[in-house]
């Protein structure tokens, strides 16, 4: 595999960043300098210099997705956008490793297959499940099905390191269960895939380890930072979203099976490790 010839579309998000430190030779792209919404600037890009398209872009603000503007925002980037990729991934015989979630689902299942029928609960998911489809209909494709995602920028782990310095004890969602993913961990799986050879395909990917809930991954956090004198209330889903009608809808279980994506040789880390890891060097920034 030539790094040279890897394109990371999205490449200034949590997952694009760990992505450029795996490849730093790579192509690397953010929406400014190519606009994967746009046929006629993809269609305009030099598509002989790629074997690899790595789409981890997304529009994921899964509660604006159910206004009017970020519907049609969702759908453009999550749908459209990502049916635009496998047309040129299609046309100049390339492979396309596309990102996708746990918002597909319904979260009924105690848990997801890769053959799990969709069943997405908000537009969000709707339009992820749209994007999915098209790029089945290119080739040589990867998708790879994630949850929870947590890396550089804003995320779930630093907002509470945020609460924990204030001596803040939150109320936290305790019926939504899952494992963590780290974008490193999700950045080996995807190098795996393309070096190894795997069949293309659906691939569930996520770390390994125990499933939590939202609370229990708090109280986590708080007793490997020092906040272990802090208490962590249990919230359902329906009491913490009681006074917020505009927020879209969430599966209650995000838990999937990984043996697939063991059968091609990949051996994945414990969300718990790396958490201790993550805090650690939170702490020490």
């Amino acid at each position: 595999m030539d790094e040279k010839r890897i394109l990371i579309i999205g490449a200034n998000g949590q997952l694009g960043t760990a992505l450029r430190e795996k490849y730093p030779s790579a192509l690397a792209v953010s929406s400014s300098d190519l606009d994967i919404t746009n046929a006629e600037q993809l269609a305009n890009y030099d598509w002989t210099k790629v074997d690899n398209i790595i789409n981890a872009a997304a529009y994921t603000n899964v509660d604006r997705a159910e206004t009017a503007e970020g519907r049609v925002a969702a759908w453009q980037v999550n749908a459209s956008a990502t049916a635009n990729l496998a047309k040129i991934a299609t046309a100049f015989d390339l492979t396309l490793i596309h990102i996708s979630t746990d918002y597909v689902f319904d979260g009924t299942q105690t848990i997801h297959f890769e053959d799990e029928m969709f069943s997405p609960l908000g537009v969000y998911g709707q339009s992820k499940a749209a994007g999915d489809l098209a790029v089945t209909l290119t080739p040589k494709h990867y998708i790879l099905r994630t949850t929870w995602v947590i890396g550089e920028g804003k995320n779930f782990v630093r907002i509470m390191l945020g609460l924990g310095a204030k001596a803040i004890s939150p109320s936290v969602v305790s019926d939504q269960v899952g494992r963590l993913t780290f974008t490193g961990e999700l950045a080996d799986i995807i190098d795996h895939m393309i070096k190894s050879g795997a069949p293309y395909g659906i691939y569930n990917a996520t770390n390994q380890g125990e499933p939590a809930s939202w609370a229990d991954i708090t109280r986590l956090i708080f007793s490997n930072s020092g906040y272990s004198d802090l208490a962590v209330k249990d919230l359902s889903t329906e009491d913490y979203f009681r006074e917020k009608p505009e927020a879209a809808p969430r599966p209650l279980n995000s838990v999937m099976d990984l043996t697939k994506l063991s059968s091609t040789g990949f051996i994945g880390k414990d969300w718990h490790d790396t958490l201790t890891t993550y805090i650690q060097k939170e702490l020490q920034t």
